[in-house]
């Protein structure tokens, strides 16, 4: 049978389970395309997705309720409706018989009939007691006694130790355990630089839910009242400053460039990398990187500007990346270059070295190459890639006017965030409605 969906059994009920457990009467329930907005009658209002599996349409279902809302006032017959309608399709009705507890963890086949297993018990009247010698009173009681009685007790058996009872082995508590999504759901409220061992959690996951939502909610006012700065566009201002202060000129280059300029940086249409661009048109495209932009000031400010020419970008780029926690389709980049005197393999060091000094990172150099540059220069964050540094000239300068030596590296700044700040994944440090500076908002 098709399950109803939430604001069909509003309307067929009337009623209103809340997470508390507590039954409440509708006042008026509002929906829309996907969810409803619903006022109870103790003026109590809420908002919750119009589904056939949440919990919420599982209670109403199942008519599965704590106890009604005082304020609420739930009339007696709504309440003794509410709870007669359940199906009786699945229910089995069971006979509970009580025993005494030597027989209840007695095996089977000593059970099936009790007065057997005691040794005194007599097999032609099972109803019989084992006679007692304590006087003449008594012996003449037992000899008058009718062959059976009803209401006579049956004495508790002696259990022969031939039996073999094991003594009450203690139950050990079961052990937690979490579905996949329970756990994603966990990892994505754990903090930055946080960490569980779900083998080891002893609390459940609705309680590990709470604990961590309220620990995220205090961490977000915290924010809050000091800073107030998103860490993405704090570490943009950051970069901004530092290359100022090093006498580099900062550009701002369209984000929408003709495909033409992707064809000068190596990437055609015959290329697989051009399979990653984001096409606008088929003369436009969003930039990928921020060097088609680098290239044409280079080329502008050559012989204008004193030697040498050191100009900087940071700026958003889009590229269909593959799934991974190190890559984004829209990220942020910095690249910057120097073109003209002091373009040496050990000048592009040190930049890099004083910029990562600068942010606290550490990293290591690894020799490497591109489809687009050739060698390049792979600085590392453990096994993570921070950037690709060049040293110039390449062979494609000579399609954007460029015949000068140069130095450049670009970097990606939520890599640099992720590393920065331990980030379990990249999706923490980006333009997210998901996260702010790492901490969950799905509260």
């Amino acid at each position: 049978m098709e399950k109803k969906s939430l604001d069909s059994l509003i309307s067929k009920t009337g009623l209103w389970v809340s997470r508390n457990g507590h039954l409440h009467t509708v006042k008026n329930c509002e929906t829309s395309q996907k969810y409803l907005r619903i006022t109870m009658d103790c003026g109590e209002m809420i908002k919750v997705r119009n589904s056939k599996t949440s919990r919420s349409a599982r209670s109403l279902r199942n008519r599965k309720f704590l106890k009604p809302c005082k304020r609420c006032r739930v009339p007696e017959e709504k309440i003794e409706e509410f709870s007669k309608k359940t199906s009786n399709k699945n229910e089995v009705k069971v006979t509970v018989k009580v025993v005494p507890s030597a027989q209840f963890n007695a095996p089977i086949k000593d059970i099936q009939n009790p007065v057997l297993s005691s040794g005194n018990a007599n097999p032609a009247n099972p109803v019989s007691s084992p006679q007692i010698h304590d006087g003449p009173e008594v012996q003449k009681t037992n000899a008058t006694a009718p062959p059976s009685i009803p209401q006579q007790k049956v004495k508790k058996p002696n259990v022969s130790k031939a039996t073999n009872h094991k003594p009450k082995q203690q139950v050990k508590p079961k052990k937690t355990e979490f579905t996949q999504i329970q756990k994603n759901r966990i990892l994505s409220l754990l903090g930055p630089g946080e960490m569980i061992s779900f083998a080891k959690e002893k609390r459940s996951f609705k309680e590990l839910e709470s604990t961590l939502q309220i620990q995220r909610k205090k961490d977000l006012v915290s924010m809050y009242e000091d800073s107030r700065e998103d860490m993405l566009g704090k570490l943009e201002r950051t970069i901004t400053e530092f290359f100022v202060d090093m006498g580099f000129l900062e550009i701002k280059s369209p984000i929408l460039i003709p495909f033409e300029y992707m064809e000068r940086m190596g990437v055609g249409e015959d290329k697989k990398l051009s399979e990653q661009i984001f096409r606008v048109s088929d003369n436009m495209c969003l930039r990928p990187m921020l060097a088609p932009g680098l290239y044409n000031y280079l080329r502008k400010f050559d012989n204008v500007l004193p030697d040498p020419v050191r100009l900087f970008e940071v700026g958003p780029c889009y590229r269909k990346e593959s799934d991974g926690n190190s890559h984004l389709e829209e990220f942020t980049m910095l690249n910057f270059c120097q073109m003209g005197s002091k373009c040496t393999k050990k000048d592009l060091e040190y930049l890099i070295q004083d910029f990562l000094e600068s942010l606290d990172i550490e990293y290591e150099l690894v020799s490497d190459s591109c489809m687009v540059y050739g060698d390049t220069i792979d600085v590392m964050h453990k096994n993570m890639e921070l950037s690709s540094a060049v040293v110039g000239p390449v062979p494609m300068d000579l399609d954007w006017g460029i015949d000068k030596p140069w130095i450049g590296a670009g970097f990606g700044l939520e890599r640099l965030l992720k590393a920065k700040y331990n980030l379990k994944n990249i999706n923490r440090a980006g333009r997210s409605e998901s996260y702010y500076n790492g901490i969950s908002t799905n509260l």
